[in-house]
């Protein structure tokens, strides 16, 4: 697995893919209009199994350091797609970038679903 990390004067700090799917996914699940993060089939059953996956979450870090993330969500009935997958978009980046530092490429986000909130 990837890792993200900076060097710094007393050493270097490493931060996690697994680290970054779970701050997407928090920040994904508290926009309005969002009801969940689709967990893949491996992740599922990672889960049955009581392991803990990155919830769904695809992270990839490029050689240049570059971040790209693909977040599948299960939109609330009654909201606009577009807009709720905008502000997800946007709410993850600045989450990151926050938290992080790290330089985002791209936030994908494909809605697999609807459901009744």
């Amino acid at each position: 697995m990837s890792q993200e990390q900076t060097r710094t004067e007393l050493g270097v700090i490493k931060v996690h893919e697994n680290v970054i799917a779970s701050i997407a996914s928090i920040t994904a699940v508290e926009t309005p209009g969002v009801k969940s993060v689709d967990k893949s089939l491996r992740a599922k059953v990672a889960e049955i199994l009581g392991r803990k996956r990155n919830l769904g979450v695809n992270v990839k870090i490029s050689r240049a350091q570059e971040v790209s993330i693909g977040i599948p969500l299960i939109v609330k009935y009654g909201f606009n797609i577009p807009e709720v997958a905008g502000m997800v978009q946007d709410n993850v980046r600045q989450a990151l970038e926050k938290m992080t530092n790290l330089l985002i490429k791209d936030i994908n986000v494909n809605v697999t679903g609807i459901e009744r909130g």
